[in-house]
């Protein structure tokens, strides 16, 4: 099972569907830096929290030349309502094969109430102009998150 990419390593590549129709590639970002965070369920308290804040953030984000994308495995019907639901202004895709998730080592086998299964770790890259990840987040609490990714976009 692969690992979360860590500082220094090529960032795998992927072709996603997106919301609204259409594709989403690492290709797509090439030559800017790019927020890469994966959430587990579209219309979840933790994930509309952590969306909401990169969108609020997303300006900022701009102005230091770096692009957002969330990634997670519900269908592009549900990003679409969720993108709309909550007026969020950056591209979600979706990988329900699984097999970026996979090369980038966040499906994983989670736990709840002494039951396991395989769900998506909250977890986020920034990946440099060049497609290298400059910095990883495993393991995301929520809270302040969005502000933390900025200030290390900002600094790279």
């Amino acid at each position: 099972m692969a690992q979360l990419p860590t500082p220094g390593s090529k960032a795998p590549d992927f072709r996603l569907k997106r919301d609204g129709g259409g594709d989403v590639s690492l290709a797509d970002f090439a030559g800017r830096k790019l927020v890469l965070y994966f959430y587990p369920k579209a219309n979840t308290e933790g994930c509309t929290k952590e969306a909401i804040a990169f969108n609020g953030l997303r300006a900022e984000f701009a102005a230091a030349g770096t692009a957002l994308l969330g990634v997670s495995a519900d269908p592009v019907a549900a990003l679409d309502r969720f993108k709309t639901k909550q007026g969020l202004d950056f591209p979600l895709a979706t990988d329900e094969g699984k097999a970026m998730l996979e090369a980038y080592g966040v499906w994983v086998e989670k736990s709840m109430y002494g039951k396991t299964y395989m769900g998506i770790q909250r977890a986020t890259l920034l990946i440099d102009a060049t497609g290298t990840v400059a910095q990883s987040w495993p393991n995301v609490k929520v809270a302040g998150h969005a502000e933390d990714v900025l200030a290390a976009a900002r600094a790279l």
